[in-house]
């Protein structure tokens, strides 16, 4: 137990992130009187740009593209009543084989001692109690995820801090249901035996997750964060089911604790539990 408020850190890659994931959770603990802390690696610059210029084409413009989506952050920390934001502002990588992978300045080719020493003064200055980030597959291997790991991982031995870890995770079962609600909703053609295994490995059996946080008082806002990314919709499906059926799928955040000096039994139904 600690005197001084609680303070939730997530570590995320890119403009949105935070939404997907976390969104519930910083939400619902803000409401809670918890200091919530987002720390956003990348400037988003690989994202699409105005009228949905993709990377690469004509027109696309990288540092315009990531000043839209530097605003965007903003608006959906304000919807999620983040306390504070930090930005490292590293190029965005995209997506894994990308030739953006290997720019100079990209996140992906950033030394993790240098990510690790930046996070790690972040997190002396906030000392979290809790500490989110993703598995150490970027949870569907996207570069720039891997790094985050990656960095929070470094960045936690850098520091004498214990706080609770956490990486993000679905449950197998979720996952069947969001495949069947993309093909529902048109957004998912009919994947080859190779395709659907490859999705079904995604996320993890339900009985290794540890912690499933109740999130159902808050899926409006976590709506709200994601609409707030707007230049990002074509990509965002999660828009095209309307709150109702949003709520129906992501009211329920799910992760593995993989730290902790608290010895809360699992599972858990709070990242704070043995906290408070």
């Amino acid at each position: 137990m600690t005197d001084r408020p609680l303070t939730f850190m997530a570590v995320h890659a890119h403009p949105d992130d935070e939404a997907t994931s976390t969104g519930g959770v910083l939400a619902r603990y803000a409401a809670e009187g918890i200091r919530t802390v987002l720390v956003t690696c990348t400037d988003g610059g690989c994202g699409d740009g105005p009228g949905g210029v993709k990377p690469g084409d004509d027109g696309h413009d990288p540092a315009a593209v990531a000043a839209m989506r530097r605003a965007e952050l903003r608006e959906s920390c304000e919807v999620l009543k983040i306390s504070d934001l930090e930005m490292l502002d590293y190029a965005d990588s995209g997506m894994m084989g990308w030739p953006s992978n290997d720019a100079p300045g990209s996140f992906w080719q950033t030394p993790v001692e240098e990510g690790a020493a930046r996070l790690a003064e972040l997190m002396e200055r906030y000392r979290p109690d809790v500490v989110v980030t993703y598995d150490e597959n970027g949870f569907y291997g996207h570069p720039d995820h891997i790094q985050a790991n990656r960095i929070t991982m470094a960045a936690l031995e850098m520091t004498e801090l214990t706080p609770k870890v956490y990486w993000t995770t679905m449950p197998h079962s979720a996952m069947q249901r969001f495949g069947e609600m993309m093909r529902e909703f048109g957004d998912m053609p009919e994947l080859d035996p190779a395709e659907a295994a490859a999705l079904a490995e995604i996320g993890l059996p339900d009985d290794e997750i540890t912690t499933w946080v109740d999130t159902t008082g808050f899926s409006d806002q976590k709506f709200d964060s994601l609409a707030a990314h707007a230049s990002q919709g074509e990509n965002i499906f999660f828009l095209k089911m309307g709150k109702e059926r949003f709520g129906e799928l992501m009211s329920l955040e799910t992760y593995v604790r993989v730290k902790d000096t608290t010895d809360a039994p699992l599972p858990e139904d709070d990242l704070f539990a043995g906290l408070r």
